[in-house]
């Protein structure tokens, strides 16, 4: 991806801008060699992606998930067996309000190196996909995986 497009990528999502460069171009990098990989494929296994795409969690959603297990896993144990373990409540319940504030919060960074996407990232592959199915008539890019990355960042 050039710097252009990954300035217009990071811009209104704060956690792909808080992302350290070597992790976001690892990000961009298996993006483009999925769209190069489905590119070439037939549009029922192209349309078995897309319904993979469209059931991905994205970084809010394991954030939430993860806040909300260990939050209420904690809470309990606090309550029942050592009030210690409120601590724990209080700081994963300081990371997600940190996270809502600043875009970005401890454990972003570990689950953005384990590859957990943004919504942009995962609908910029997706809406790729649905170009080259021909889902976008209008648009005729005869299953070119550039200007189909091209179409979606414009």
């Amino acid at each position: 991806m050039s710097d252009a497009a990954s300035i217009h990528a990071a811009k209104g999502d704060q956690v792909r801008a808080a992302t350290k460069p070597t992790v976001q171009q690892k990000i961009d990098k298996r993006i483009r060699e999925q769209i190069i990989h489905f590119a070439s494929q037939p549009k029922e296994v192209i349309t078995r992606r897309i319904f993979e795409l469209e059931n991905e969690w994205d970084i809010e959603r394991v954030l939430e998930a993860n806040a909300a297990g260990i939050g209420l896993a904690s809470l309990v144990w606090g309550l029942t067996v050592n009030k210690k373990c409120l601590a724990l409540t209080a700081t994963v319940l300081g990371f997600l309000l940190l996270h809502s504030i600043q875009g970005w919060c401890p454990p972003v960074p570990v689950l953005r190196r384990m590859g957990v996407r943004t919504r942009r990232e995962i609908d910029r592959e997706l809406f790729a996909l649905k170009v080259l199915r021909g889902d976008f008539q209008t648009v005729s890019l005869e299953g070119n995986p550039d200007a189909a990355l091209q179409a979606v960042d414009s």
